[in-house]
């Protein structure tokens, strides 16, 4: 049964996030990257096999190993897509420093 994953539930969790972040400087194998969790391997083979279908990690392999490494395009998708949203608070966060400057100096 092929799953349709969805990348924002994938990133929603935290233990999928940490491995993105230990990926994220240089290609892992699956046991390398589950020895920083205290977690059983097979629940970490689970949250790889999920940022793969996700596309937002992609395998390579090399003789025996697969390493695993962020699919910077991907990456950029989604940094793309909240882009918006962060400008759109850093005007609001802005205006607010603007207003309480103004405020200030008024006393």
């Amino acid at each position: 049964m092929n799953l349709r994953r969805d990348v924002f539930q994938a990133i929603a969790d935290p233990t999928r996030r940490a491995i993105l972040l230990l990926v994220a400087s240089q290609a892992l194998t699956a046991g390398a990257i589950a020895a920083n969790f205290d977690t059983a391997r097979p629940t970490v083979s689970k949250h790889l096999q999920i940022l793969t279908e996700c596309e937002l990690l992609a395998q390579q392999q090399n003789g025996r190993e697969i390493y695993y490494h962020i699919n910077a395009k991907k990456m950029k998708e989604v940094a793309d897509f909240i882009e918006p949203f962060r400008q759109m608070w850093d005007d609001r966060f802005n205006a607010l420093e603007a207003i309480m400057k103004q405020y200030k100096a008024k006393e």
